[in-house]
């Protein structure tokens, strides 16, 4: 696969991801503009908020605390970003860190109450095009007990990026509470830079020589013909309008299944992800009556 691979890789012309010449208005990169696209459909929708709260412990620098997050907040532009609309396009509107509404003021709350309390904080829905797509809330258990809940919208972060955000504000907490600033190295790109640069290596979909075009074409051939939906035997009927509901349901797997498992992925050259994708798709398949079935998969998650 690798050796494939490598046949198949450019000839290094792509050009290097450098600080780019701002103009007046940044566009969105294609992932943002998925994001703001979805946004504009239902603006309530928590959907694809991504929140992490942290428990501190011990004596807190509540003035130390807020100062990181401002810290932080400067250091990457993206949480700091509006995307408004003009003439039915989102861009990218990077604001002055003073202008993001943080307010880290301990809200005393009893330990038995802060899973539904932070659920409710983060379940909230962003306007992505007229508010800063972070919000932050200090909840305090006990005089020694804190929970730091921040939730960012999907449009300015994902889940792998969120253990450097902590990371970063426990850095600029650490030395907000020596009564220094960090001492981080300024970023050589910031996000508005790596969508420019995105734009300028894949170019325009109306361009077809363009390696958009040509991405584009590709998937448009390999999809083509996928069915909407998979219709499947259901104990109720599928909403009219999608809510975003689920569940998740955990399970234990023996060893000698794993082992099993593993031995069939051997055998057929194949990693157990492949061996447990072809089980699922040839249960759906066999439970709709269809061999053409898509499976949505997560390529990135945080440790």
């Amino acid at each position: 696969m690798a050796a494939r691979l490598g046949s198949h890789v450019g000839g290094g012309s792509r050009a290097a991801l450098t600080a780019q010449d701002r103009p007046a208005q940044v566009p969105l990169s294609f992932a943002q503009q998925r994001m703001w696209f979805l946004n504009q459909l239902d603006r309530e929708s928590a959907a694809n908020n991504i929140p992490m709260a942290i428990t501190l412990t011990g004596e807190l620098d509540e003035a130390a605390l807020y100062d990181a997050v401002m810290d932080v907040v400067k250091r990457h532009e993206v949480l700091r970003t509006v995307y408004p609309e003009v003439d039915g396009i989102g861009y990218q509107r990077i604001l002055p860190a003073a202008a993001v509404p943080v307010n880290l003021a301990p809200v005393p709350l009893e330990a038995s109450d802060i899973v539904a309390a932070v659920t409710e904080f983060v379940s909230s829905g962003f306007d992505v095009t007229a508010e800063v797509p972070l919000r932050a809330k200090l909840f305090q258990l006990a005089e020694d007990s804190f929970v730091l809940a921040i939730v960012i919208h999907h449009i300015s972060t994902d889940g792998f990026s969120m253990g450097p955000l902590i990371r970063d504000v426990m850095t600029a907490y650490y030395a907000r509470s020596q009564g220094q600033t960090p001492t981080w190295a300024p970023l050589p790109v910031q996000y508005a830079d790596y969508a420019l640069w995105q734009r300028g290596v894949l170019g325009s979909e109306s361009d077809t020589e363009s390696v958009l075009a040509e991405q584009i074409g590709y998937w448009a051939k390999a999809l083509d013909g996928v069915p909407d939906q998979i219709t499947l035997p259901s104990d109720r009927a599928r909403p009219a309008v999608f809510t975003g509901r689920g569940a998740t349901y955990s399970f234990p797997i023996s060893a000698d299944v794993h082992r099993g498992l593993a031995a069939v992925g051997r055998e057929h050259q194949a990693s157990l992800f492949m061996v447990m994708h072809s089980a699922l798709a040839t249960l759906l398949a066999r439970l709709s009556g269809t061999t053409d079935i898509a499976v949505g998969t997560p390529v990135a998650r945080s440790r």
